[in-house]
């Protein structure tokens, strides 16, 4: 055991500092301001000293704790911390990259050198220079507005929590429930050759349950998750969501999507839900309008885009209902900060304006590709060791601008389904070409939800299914969703992203059954 007050190693082989009551102390506490100004300043002193034009340091600190149960059964808890340091450089306009878990002025002006010495090898195979578009200079601090700190709430108090919804679960019917809380604080510390010293202490939550019912005589099971959303706040969502009623929902409705009848293909309108939509708006939307993407730059995970350049303030992505906004600013937004991994404090734009198509996603390197002038701050590594890349921002639905609750617009509605909650997605490798499925759907008949379907799916593509959009609710029907893992890059990259939405109508869209698709 590791004396009070001695840095040692945890289970995953990352250094902490042991308190002597239990508690970890995030290693980046270890470091006064003014010793990691110091060694920041020695990587921008060293690096122009070996020819560099731009210099930026990045130190940071990244925990993250979870705790699953299933039943009264503690499944997991994962109280992980990764620390280090890395440095980027600019010679002769191609990039040098370097990076280290040790963390020590001598071992950042070590990894400066590196990074020198890698960006002039890389110079023999850079075909277009780098340019960065300008930034103003900030020295800041800035941190997610939080009520509560997850990490600051003991083990016991979260298993008690989790398990007081699996016995309500339980109680009610479910033969299954699962649940977790997961909680993420990134901190970094950035600093650049051009003058900006920034500090973020960035925090975000997800806790959600999973229950599944079991039909004793067929032995057919039906399942739901929560309807929870990842969000960045802090512990405070835990104790403000209303878990027990949508425990009470999620086992009442499983139960009648077991007798539910199987969806008729063929085209229908259909409502998607907030917490459906934001999954839509991920993948047709927010990927698409991903410029490194377009460009052709990035093709891992989900593809290149066929939103090309050539598109840009002309296509007619949508009806004129239909403003998207990418967002670094929305209040909870996962992916809402103070400042990208570039330097540039964060903002709001369109992407989708009147259902025209008019901006991209973009980092200082990007934003010259299509002639802007500055970048909207969507640079970003999800860990110290990692050089940061275009990562989506909060990529959001705008409300409509006329009184329409969810309860008016299926009034409104002659025949339709209702679809809740995310289920299985998947969109071609140009993000165009998709098919959706949900979790809970409702069928909707002259302005009246008069039963539940299952089996459903829906079909088409981006830009019909987005200009089928004829109605969109007002604020008041206004949610988050999002997600903690998107994936990108090569190496492989994660990075929490939010999207709001209020529930929409879309007309005459192909429905597929799921069952008779699967050969059932």
């Amino acid at each position: 055991m590791a004396l009070p007050g001695a840095v040692f190693a945890n289970s995953m082989g990352e250094t902490v500092l042991n308190t002597g009551n239990g508690i970890a102390v995030p290693r980046h506490r270890m470091y006064e301001d003014d010793y990691i100004k110091k060694a920041a300043d020695s990587a921008i002193f060293t690096a122009k000293n070996n020819g560099a034009s731009y210099t930026d340091f990045r130190l940071s600190n990244f925990r993250s704790q979870n705790v699953s149960t299933r039943e009264q059964v503690i499944q997991s808890i994962r109280d992980n911390e990764n620390f280090g340091f890395a440095v980027r450089v600019i010679i002769d306009g191609t990039w040098g990259f370097a990076a280290s878990s040790t963390f020590s002025e001598e071992e950042v002006v070590r990894i400066t050198k590196i990074a020198c010495e890698i960006a002039r090898s890389n110079k023999k195979i850079q075909r277009n220079k780098v340019e960065l578009a300008p930034v103003p200079v900030y020295n800041e601090t800035w941190t997610t507005p939080i009520k509560k700190n997850a990490f600051e709430v003991s083990i016991d108090d979260k298993v008690n929590f989790l398990f007081n919804i699996n016995d309500k679960a339980k109680s009610l019917g479910a033969d299954f429930c699962s649940s977790f809380i997961w909680a993420v604080n990134e901190w970094k510390y950035f600093a650049s050759s051009e003058g900006s010293y920034i500090k973020q202490d960035l925090h975000r939550l997800w806790s959600a349950f999973d229950i599944t019912v079991v039909d004793k005589e067929t032995g057919n099971f039906e399942s739901r998750d929560s309807f929870t959303a990842p969000i960045g706040k802090g512990y405070e969502y835990v104790e403000e969501y209303d878990y027990m009623k949508d425990i009470e929902e999620a086992v009442e409705h499983t139960k009648m999507k077991q007798k539910a009848p199987s969806v008729t293909e063929g085209k229908r309108d259909i409502i998607l839900d907030s917490n459906h939509l934001w999954l839509t708006i991920h993948e047709s939307c927010g990927h698409p309008t991903e410029l490194d993407r377009a460009l052709g730059y990035e093709a891992n995970y989900a593809g290149t885009s066929f939103m090309t350049t050539d598109k840009l303030n002309k296509l007619q992505y949508g009806s004129n209902v239909i403003n998207i906004k990418g967002d670094r600013t929305q209040k909870d937004g996962l992916a809402t900060r103070g400042f990208d991994d570039d330097g540039v404090k964060t903002t709001e734009w369109d992407l989708i304006k009147n259902g025209k198509f008019v901006g991209y996603q973009t980092t200082r390197e990007m934003a010259r590709f299509i002639g802007e002038k500055e970048s909207n701050g969507c640079a970003y590594a999800d860990s110290w060791d990692h050089f940061p890349i275009q990562r989506m921002p909060n990529v959001s639905l705008q409300p409509g601008d006329k009184k329409l609750s969810l309860a008016d617009l299926i009034a409104d509605t002659e025949d339709a389904i209702y679809i809740k909650g995310s289920g299985s997605w998947s969109i071609d490798m140009q993000r165009y070409n998709f098919q959706f499925t949900g979790q809970e759907f409702w069928e909707v008949k002259n302005g009246k939800i008069t039963g539940m379907l299952k089996d459903v799916a829906y079909q088409g593509n981006t830009v019909d299914l987005w200009n089928s959009c004829d109605a969109v609710c007002d604020a008041s029907e206004y949610k988050l969703g999002g997600s903690f893992f998107c994936g990108k890059g090569e190496p492989g990259q994660v990075s929490p992203v939010s999207h709001g939405a209020s529930p929409a109508r879309f007309r005459n869209v192909k429905i597929l059954n799921t069952s008779k698709e699967a050969g059932n």
